[in-house]
């Protein structure tokens, strides 16, 4: 154990530290990164366009809440038909609990989910299974608690930005060669030592960045450089649907994906009527935006977003679909939520598989949320482990927060809201009521939810994923039939094509005769092939030569 003390007075852990057992205030650990034995030298990755990713938080995914106890449940996501695993942010947080984004030592992973050799041990593992491992990592701020590098070297950070969650990193200011340096290594350091197969960047909208070259794209020409027999992918979570960021996984600067807000935001509307904060850009005509969304990327692609007043989004339409990944559900759209309900709660059965359906079986990679895949019922809550004054500061912002939306509304008066305080984020009853649930899948409800995934995923490996890589960027075609059903084709290089047909609406609608059978089929079969009931979802492959019937 070692710490430094500056000034003869502050004693701080070491801010590369690979390990904090005593948590962000504590010592730091000497750890031999060499003492684990690899054995998964055989696995070089998988290809991006084989993702079907699966979100988890490894404090709540299981009853235990660690490494060796979510390790033992992979075999079961690998059944599931999920090729990668995506990791919250492990980054040492202040306290026991945590979502991971308040993190303060990047380097040194929380040592309330187990030792670091525990954390490899369940990479290896799950790369003898066949999974990618993905990681969250945070790169716009540092947590409210902990962070000792605001005192002691304030040139790391810069006054000239804010984020919402603390100060700007200083990316160009005076010391941004030792800034930037910190986060590239920080990034081979996940990829390398930990063998992740890639990382997620949080947020990057708000990483404030002047100079020539911009951190995201020096860091990914790092990372693409460090990747000679190993597929390694990165993905961003951007606000502002930057599509020039994203490109080919194999370009230099480039980022092989970004998280599809407007697929969620546009499903969402679709699904529960919402319309309160950003979903008031998608409330006019959700069906069209997501068609937009499977077609071409984003819905708003240089359009004036009313919630944002102001232009929002690039072309996107001649980006592979690969280049986008769509979610209904991650941690973000529910736990950012009052209450943390998940969708099997707050839409219609019937409509929500149709959406699933069209999810798993169009080309960008889906990701889910853990537990969805069983209708898991089992909310997932902000909560955090702060004390004091800060403790009181979230929980009355978290109060804030939520007092201009209808529907989380905490008075209830007039039949609305759910009539209760919203959850406390610093009580250990709010993470602990977040715990997946994993007997609701033996129950006849999550039995069918299981075996629809399993179905559908299973359709999307077989049929899908290997046209994908012919798919020809920028070709897709979107026709509607009526406001709310629609047919989408990806033509392929070999002169074939994918073709998506759905009717979402209330009565049936009527396609033009389609000389295939499809591969992949849901809701009430008509008598006739070019008819589809409501909520139905058909999925075909066109073979070579028979585009155009």
């Amino acid at each position: 154990l070692y710490m430094f003390r500056l000034d003869g007075q502050l004693e701080v852990p070491d801010p590369a530290s690979r390990f904090n057992p005593q948590d962000v205030h504590g010592p730091s650990l000497l750890v031999d990164p060499r003492q684990f034995r690899w054995e998964d030298g055989a696995w070089h990755g998988r290809a991006w366009h084989e993702a079907v990713i699966y979100e988890l938080h490894v404090g709540t995914f299981t009853p235990e809440g660690r490494y060796d106890a979510a390790e033992r449940k992979l075999p079961e996501l690998v059944r599931l038909g999920v090729t990668a695993i995506e990791l919250m942010p492990l980054a040492d947080f202040p306290g026991s609990r945590g979502w991971g984004y308040d993190g303060v030592l990047p380097f040194a992973p929380d040592a309330a989910y187990g030792s670091p050799d525990e954390l490899k041990h369940f990479v290896q593992t799950a790369h003898g299974l066949g999974l990618m491992v993905l990681l969250d990592v945070v790169y716009n701020h540092f947590g409210p608690d902990g962070n000792y590098l605001q005192v002691y070297t304030p040139q790391f950070f810069t006054t000239e930005h804010a984020t919402p969650w603390g100060g700007a990193i200083a990316f160009d200011g005076v010391a941004s060669a030792t800034v930037r340096e910190f986060f590239i290594h920080n990034a081979l350091y996940w990829l390398e030592e930990y063998r992740f197969d890639g990382l997620r960047l949080d947020a990057v909208h708000s990483i404030f960045d002047a100079s020539p070259r911009h951190i995201l794209e020096e860091l990914s020409m790092w990372v693409r450089s460090r990747a000679a027999r190993r597929q390694l992918h990165l993905v961003l979570e951007h606000v502002d649907n930057e599509a020039s960021r994203l490109g080919a996984p194999q370009s230099t600067g480039t980022y092989d994906a970004q998280w599809n807000d407007d697929f969620h935001h546009a499903a969402h509307v679709l699904l529960t009527g919402e319309r309160d904060g950003y979903y008031a850009d998608y409330a006019d005509r959700p069906v069209r935006h997501l068609v937009r969304c499977l077609a071409e990327g984003f819905a708003y692609q240089g359009e004036l977003s009313p919630f944002h007043d102001r232009p929002r989004g690039e072309p996107s339409a001649t980006l592979p679909p690969t280049a986008f990944v769509n979610f209904l559900q991650n941690h973000d759209q529910v736990g950012n939520r009052a209450f943390g309900e998940r969708l099997v709660t707050l839409a219609p059965p019937d409509r929500l598989r149709a959406v699933v359906a069209l999810q798993l079986l169009a080309p960008s990679p889906p990701l889910m949320f853990m537990g969805e895949e069983a209708g898991a019922t089992t909310p997932f809550l902000y909560f955090c482990d702060y004390q004091g004054e800060l403790a009181t500061a979230v929980r009355e912002g978290r109060k804030r927060e939520f007092a201009g939306f209808e529907h989380f509304s905490a008075v209830g008066e007039g039949g609305h809201g759910h009539g209760h305080e919203i959850p406390d984020p610093c009580a250990e009853a709010t993470f602990l009521a977040s715990k997946l649930d994993w007997t609701a899948r033996e129950s006849e409800a999550g039995q069918r939810w299981l075996s629809f995934y399993r179905e559908f995923l299973g359709l999307r490996h077989e049929f899908v994923v290997p046209r994908v890589p012919q798919i020809v960027a920028g070709a897709c075609t979107a026709t509607m039939h009526g406001d709310e059903a629609f047919e989408i084709r990806w033509p392929c290089a070999d002169g074939g094509a994918l073709v998506l047909r759905a009717n979402l609406a209330n009565a049936a609608a009527t396609f033009d005769r389609l000389e295939v059978a499809p591969f992949a089929s849901l809701g009430p079969d008509a008598d006739e092939p070019q008819q589809l009931a409501p909520c139905s979802v058909r999925a075909y492959v066109v073979p070579p030569g028979r585009v155009g019937t």
